[in-house]
């Protein structure tokens, strides 16, 4: 474990400009991701594509990149069929993946996971409503919290996080944990995240949290970052605020497309805003690629 260079890389004055969405550019390159493991399934047969994919976001300017795990739990690759042995092995080759990636590089390895809810594939992650209990939600991340945090991932990255319960089971698992950590939440307007708890309340809960240096937002649409930012340093002041939306085009469920448009450059300068007003750690999520980090490299690194 490399437990001080997250930190490090908070301490220093320029902010830590992380990748895009992986899924996009796995996508990108031709890969079938139409399945309920979606990045997680080329852990079984394509691990080259992921390696491939992190080298197109370092060699845009990221300098951190996330692991192929986001949907990669036992209970996920057990419907497929693999056992709990097996399934850490997967995960733990997500970490190998992202190290492999980086070569010699000082990238830091972000271990992605994902809410309870993506191993679902109903949609939950975006809106918190698993019906189950916090002793469910607790044995599902101990189980990935235990791998990862023995890993060689600098961070813990607690993703797309919808409901103020699995927040609060996250925050006493991280505790725990040796590996520091971020929290981002995914928000469905400027004011909540998405099971309706107000940001300000789902932030408090990380406020003198010992391993979670750093909490914000990713998957939400970027519109409403700026005044999310200022909600999460107003709770927040003595962490780092991480803010990576989607790219700003809207998903539609019913023709299972993607509409509107979204501009590499508009993003870059999006994001410079999101740094003047405190954002310590910006990239992208959902539908953002290599051009966007590009961008977003070209516009906060000066010449």
């Amino acid at each position: 474990m490399n437990t001080g260079r997250f930190a490090a890389a908070l301490e220093r004055d320029a902010p830590l400009i992380i990748d895009g969405g992986l899924a996009t550019q796995l996508e990108a390159q031709g890969c079938d991701l139409n399945n309920t493991l979606w990045s997680a399934s080329l852990l079984l047969d394509q691990p080259d594509e992921i390696v491939a994919a992190s080298r197109a976001f370092l060699n845009a300017g990221a300098e951190c990149i996330a692991t192929a795990s986001y949907q990669a739990s036992r209970a996920g690759f057990g419907q497929r069929g693999l056992s709990a042995a097996q399934a850490d092995e997967l995960m733990m080759l997500s970490v190998d993946l992202a190290v492999q990636a980086r070569g010699d590089s000082r990238a830091l390895v972000a271990a992605s996971i994902g809410p309870y809810g993506a191993i679902l594939h109903d949609g939950s992650e975006y809106r918190g409503d698993y019906g189950v209990s916090a002793d469910s939600l607790r044995t599902f991340h101990a189980e990935r919290l235990a791998l990862f945090d023995k890993s060689e991932a600098d961070v813990l990255a607690c993703e797309t996080i919808p409901s103020l319960l699995e927040a609060q089971v996250l925050a006493d698992l991280l505790a725990d944990c040796e590996t520091p950590a971020w929290v981002s939440f995914s928000c469905p307007d400027a004011e909540h995240i998405s099971d309706g708890t107000l940001v300000q309340d789902a932030a408090a809960i990380f406020k003198d949290h010992p391993t979670v240096l750093a909490v914000g937002l990713n998957c939400t649409p970027p519109q409403y970052v700026t005044q999310l930012i200022t909600r999460f340093r107003k709770v927040l002041p003595d962490k780092a605020i991480i803010a990576y939306p989607n790219s700003g085009e809207t998903w539609d469920p019913e023709t299972g497309k993607w509409s509107g448009t979204a501009s590499p450059i508009d993003f870059a300068d999006a994001a410079c805003n999101w740094v003047a007003l405190g954002a310590r750690i910006v990239g992208g999520c959902c539908r953002t690629g290599p051009d966007h980090i590009r961008a977003i490299k070209r516009e906060l690194v000066a010449p």
